[in-house]
């Protein structure tokens, strides 16, 4: 049966920060009024500015403000808006959100509520891929889910391997375990971080891939029955499960791996009946036209590195995702689509790495994004604004394209450079500890690539000559004792100047 197609005419974002703010401009572009909300911490947030209405929603904290269904949908009815898109974080990936939506007559702006449901359980989305015919991580769901139970699937698999809860992500509830005496400490851990996290203790068991590459696809799906993927995006460059740089094209798939790859992106979202932006994450082993891949877990949002599919790709996907809420078809079938050169991007957050990287809070005393070509920052603060203690201490995406791997290193570190931030402590010196790392510039990356090389990446560069030399005439000395004096970066010192 062919879509109805419903258009929008006010969309709500149920989001804040730069991701509302991407959300608007689409928006723009399409004619469609927008709609901000915001709790009593973002009341002059960039986001609030950049809408034609905002709306309170509640206290600072998440879960009385952006966490809060019932402030939501009540900020949508007052503002009139006839859709929400959710972004991404908060409760994007909630299908009790996108049912609420629904019930309360709006368009949600994402999969249907039921396929976000499917997906949310790790073990339900392990059975349906199965079915779908894509490669999962061998491993076993005890029925027994007693301690002795778990312990019994992992020695049938085989050592080592990994402990995982049913409703995790984002690490939480998972361990491995190289051994009995392992297994005995790894399960109770797992099984109490999963319950305090997800209110779920149950677990499966994994064999261990080692040293795996994290590489996703990029799906869409509309409701006349179309699926497309959108190529791959290299996410290896993690902390505890957290990306820190993403780039696209990766630069371990080979033509063969990448058409393997897509076709069984496509079968999972066929797999679960999806529609709009979703991701599929794979975890990648070996080299070559010889790698193996498996299904690691599915988002079912729009991930926050889209930026990096968008240019390699030529493609506005809010645009699309938009559009596909609508009724409309995919505005791209699968041979419209290429990639072209290369991008990659880093996230930059308010944190002190030389601190175990504390989340880091207060005034932006200087805050100056750089521009030049083939760079795009997607942010949502301005110099002079507070960083809430309350929220996660992104403060922007540096995008950097080219049209060679090679190109797009140089513009990010380039523009790295010429980013300064002072008021908080930042880990833009350590983002360009990541690129100018030589396995980076190899390309010889993966999962444990941060905490490998950890010391390295934690090493402050000696600042340039001029700078030392001006700190010397600062401080009253002649250029001859600058020469000696020991080097003194003033972004590393002026942090946290005039708090």
């Amino acid at each position: 049966m062919a879509a109805v197609t419903r258009p929008i005419r006010r969309l709500l974002v149920a989001n804040r920060g730069e991701i509302a703010i991407r959300i608007f401009r689409a928006c723009r572009e399409l004619g469609i009024e927008t709609v901000a909300v915001h709790s009593d911490a973002d009341t002059d947030a960039p986001h609030v500015r950049a809408a034609d209405l905002a709306i309170p929603i509640g206290p600072a904290p998440a879960a009385e403000s952006y966490l809060k269904v019932s402030a939501l949908i009540d900020a949508a009815r007052r503002s009139g808006a006839d859709a929400v898109h959710p972004g991404y974080g908060f409760l994007s990936e909630r299908a009790a959100f996108a049912d609420a939506c629904a019930s309360a007559g709006l368009l949600f702006v994402g999969p249907p509520a039921a396929a976000i449901e499917r997906m949310g359980s790790k073990i339900g989305a392990r059975a349906l891929m199965e079915r779908a015919g894509v490669p999962v991580v061998p491993g076993r769901t005890p029925s027994d889910q007693s301690d002795g139970g778990v312990a019994a699937a992992a020695r049938a698999i085989g050592f080592p391997v990994l402990i995982k809860a049913s409703a995790g992500g984002g690490g939480k509830g998972m361990r491995s375990a190289d051994g009995d005496r392992a297994l005995a400490e790894a399960i109770p851990a797992a099984r109490r971080e999963a319950q305090a996290a997800f209110g779920d203790g149950t677990l499966y068991v994994e064999r261990l891939v080692r040293r795996p590459r994290h590489v996703e696809i990029q799906v869409f799906a509309d409701a006349h029955g179309h699926v497309v993927h959108l190529f791959e995006r290299e996410c290896s460059v993690q902390r505890r499960h957290q990306k820190i740089v993403e780039e696209s094209p990766s630069t371990a798939l080979t033509p063969a791996v990448r058409r393997r790859m897509g076709a069984a992106a496509i079968a999972a979202a066929r797999g679960v009946g999806y529609q709009n932006a979703g991701t599929i994450e794979f975890l990648l082993e070996g080299q070559g036209d010889d790698a193996s891949f498996y299904f690691l877990e599915m988002n079912t949002r729009l991930q926050v590195e889209h930026p990096v599919t968008e240019l390699v790709t030529g493609t506005d996907l809010v645009r699309a995702q938009l559009l596909v809420a609508m009724g409309h078809p995919l505005p791209w079938a699968q041979d419209d689509l290429a990639q072209r050169g290369h991008a990659i991007e880093c996230r930059v957050y308010a944190e002190d790495p030389g601190a175990g990287f504390l989340p880091q809070a207060g005034p932006l005393r200087v805050y100056r994004e750089p521009a030049g070509p083939g760079i795009r920052i997607d942010s949502g603060l301005v110099e002079g604004m507070d960083v809430p203690v309350q929220y996660d201490p992104m403060l922007a995406k540096l995008i950097a394209a080219g049209d060679s791997r090679q190109a797009a290193i140089a513009r990010a570190i380039s523009a790295l450079r010429a980013f300064p931030i002072l008021g908080v402590r930042t880990n833009v010196a350590f983002l360009i500890n990541v690129l100018r790392h030589p396995a980076f510039a190899a390309g010889d990356v993966h999962t444990g690539f941060v905490d490998e090389h950890l010391s390295a990446l934690l090493e402050v560069p000696p600042p340039p000559e001029i700078v030392v030399t001006a700190a010397a005439y600062a401080r009253g000395a002649r250029p001859a004792a600058a020469a000696t004096t020991p080097a003194v970066d003033p972004w590393t010192t002026l942090h946290g100047w005039g708090r």
